[in-house]
């Protein structure tokens, strides 16, 4: 169980993280979320695609990287097999939270940085230290942080990216069948794509919008990302030793 607290430099001074990347820590995920403005980083490794929460009925951006449940194909010897981790997954097992302050005798709202001392990242043997020795954040904490902002912007961006895509009627259901060299099949339902046909029918009206917003690229993206399916299931089949 998480068991998430602020982050400082009296009772962490010792803690480090360890970077790894394994199932040991947590990261046999076969997807995880993204947002518009990190696609272009993902879409030279993962297919990107949308995903409908089945009990809020919210569609979120997912990168994906196996085709089933504890499944991820970039895991190879302690390390994470591609040029780029999504934010998600890297700046684990940190996360904000959010803590009401004072201020000139007004109540507000302040993102901090938390941790989960639950995490099996967290120990006080090896890995990345959170506080330098004599004081002072880490340059590796000061990373974190920085991640923690793209990512509190990216998602709120994001909400407005997907409520735009439903608006002009871009998303669309799909079902992906995988057949993989030794005959076993793998079929993916509950994620959605960009219609292309609605795409290419949209109004210059439209498009301006869409231009104005600085969705046109992450859609773009979204649709070039697809092509990395075939590179999933190439790595697939090598694990199969085919």
């Amino acid at each position: 169980m998480a068991k998430n607290v602020l982050v400082n430099n009296v009772d962490h001074q010792d803690i480090k993280v360890i970077i790894e990347r394994s199932e040991t820590y947590g990261d046999n995920v076969w997807y995880t979320l993204t947002f518009p403005s990190e696609f272009r980083s993902l879409q030279s490794y993962y297919p990107v695609f949308f995903h409908k929460d089945a009990n809020t009925g919210k569609f979120y951006a997912v990168a994906l990287f196996g085709f089933e449940n504890n499944e991820n194909l970039f895991l190879k010897d302690n390390q994470w097999d591609a040029g780029y981790i999504p934010l998600t997954i890297a700046r684990q097992p940190f996360s904000i939270g959010i803590h009401k302050v004072q201020e000139n005798g007004e109540e507000k709202s302040q993102r901090m940085l938390h941790i989960d001392l639950e995490n099996p990242r967290v120990n006080t043997e090896k890995g990345e230290a959170l506080f330098l020795p004599h004081g002072g954040n880490s340059p590796y904490l000061d990373t974190v942080a920085d991640m923690l902002e793209v990512i509190h912007h990216g998602m709120i961006d994001s909400e407005k990216f997907i409520n735009t895509l439903i608006e002009l009627e871009l998303l669309e259901s799909f079902t992906l069948d995988i057949t993989l060299n030794d005959g076993s099949q793998y079929q993916m339902l509950g994620f959605y794509t960009i219609n292309e046909d609605r795409l290419s029918e949209l109004s210059a009206d439209e498009l301006a919008q869409l231009h104005r917003q600085e969705y046109l690229q992450p859609i773009y993206m979204a649709i070039a990302s697809q092509a990395n399916i075939r590179h999933l299931m190439n790595r697939k089949n090598a694990l199969l030793g085919l």
